[in-house]
């Protein structure tokens, strides 16, 4: 949707105010800790003495209660790290206290309540951000170079796997990975998609199938061990994904698979094939095939992937650069990579796919979006 003028265009650091303190907060932390676009003024969590621990991690920073830090004139944005089912209320409150917003993905739970913080944020003339921002560092943006610089000719088919037996074997509360707005569709999934919509542009139409093989889960880990929990959304899910640009997408999410060699993603053109690391991570190996080298028919093939090296992204990155690349584009006045648009195009991709499974129909998509600027070349923003 078109946007307004940014009220406020710069500083390059922006005061971030941190809302929850959980798991993922850790990873944050380091990052945050680093980046000289980003200083942690705030931290609120349910839990006090734990926003006091993450707070203690950043000069100068508090632990607060939610409300104040969301009115705090120290707080240029909030950074919402809580789970998926808060998302949508969290940013709605920050906007309307006039402070931008990056999340954890999800952007929202449903495409309807996303629409209505894009709404609120643009006519407030705030930027909303939205993780993930693992296709920022090396691995997704060295192989967008690659797709975009011709290598495999014309893309035209994709593969994506992320199979794992579940998150209760290593999480100590599990539960809201199997509740509304988790599952491996919307927990994992941002991280394959958005990938695929960098690398192959946006969606226009899906097809899905879905399954609950397990009606309940086990925690594996932690003072609850052993203790189970209702299963209530589906934890295997596959789609086809079919780009703007003609493409054909193939994706597998999956919460119920024990071993698998399969790729992370690969992508496959008229001229050749492409190794992509997992979109989860940052960094990865980035291997390319090409149709001009290829052995002869009966030969090992294997050997003819070739390691292209690093080509472009944010080098040694990690979870919170999309935080420090929202910084930069609110100083330079150009769109944040990590943006609104993109997220809820991803949101409406897994809303869709459920939907088709659901229906057993195909479901064509209402959102559409630009591929975000890629990273240009190997940028260190810590320097």
């Amino acid at each position: 949707m078109p946007r307004p003028p940014d009220r406020e265009a710069g500083p390059a650091v922006l005061r971030v105010g941190v809302v929850g303190a959980g798991t993922i907060s850790g990873k944050y932390s380091v990052s945050l800790a680093r980046l000289p676009q980003l200083r942690v003024t705030a931290v609120a969590d349910l839990d006090l003495a734990r926003a006091q621990a993450l707070a203690d991690e950043h000069p100068g920073a508090q632990a607060r209660p939610l409300a104040d830090l969301i009115a705090a004139d120290d707080v240029d944005v909030v950074l919402n790290l809580t789970q998926p089912a808060q998302h949508a209320e969290i940013a709605q409150a920050a906007l309307a206290a006039g402070k931008h917003v990056y999340g954890e993905k999800p952007l929202a739970v449903t495409v309807a309540e996303a629409r209505d913080v894009l709404k609120a944020a643009t006519a407030a003339g705030l930027r909303v951000g939205c993780a993930p921002d693992t296709v920022l560092g090396t691995g997704v943006q060295t192989a967008r170079d690659v797709v975009d610089s011709g290598a495999i000719g014309t893309p035209h088919a994709a593969m994506a796997f992320m199979t794992t037996p579940g998150h209760e074997r290593w999480h100590h509360a599990p539960e809201f990975y199997y509740q509304p707005g988790g599952g491996p569709l919307l927990d994992m999934g941002p991280y394959y998609l958005t990938a695929l919509v960098h690398l192959l542009g946006p969606v226009a139409s899906v097809v899905g199938a879905s399954s609950r093989p397990r009606a309940a889960r086990v925690i594996g880990s932690g003072p609850r061990a052993g203790q189970p929990f209702p299963v209530t959304v589906d934890s295997h899910v596959t789609g086809i994904l079919q780009h703007s640009s003609g493409a054909l997408s193939t994706f597998v999410m999956s919460f119920d698979t024990w071993a698998a060699r399969v790729p992370r993603i690969e992508v496959h053109g008229t001229d050749g094939s492409l190794s992509v690391p997992d979109p989860n991570h940052f960094e990865g190996k980035v291997e390319l095939f090409s149709a001009a080298t290829a052995p002869p028919p009966g030969t090992v093939r294997d050997d003819n992937w070739v390691d292209v090296g690093l080509r472009a992204g944010y080098v040694s990155s990690g979870r919170g650069y999309g935080l420090a690349d929202l910084a930069l584009a609110l100083a330079e006045g150009r769109p944040h990579r990590a943006g609104d648009e993109i997220a809820m195009h991803v949101l409406e991709i897994m809303e869709s796919v459920q939907a088709a499974a659901d229906s057993h129909t195909s479901v064509s998509l209402t959102t559409t979006c630009e591929r975000p600027p890629a990273v240009p070349g190997l940028i260190d923003l810590t320097a």
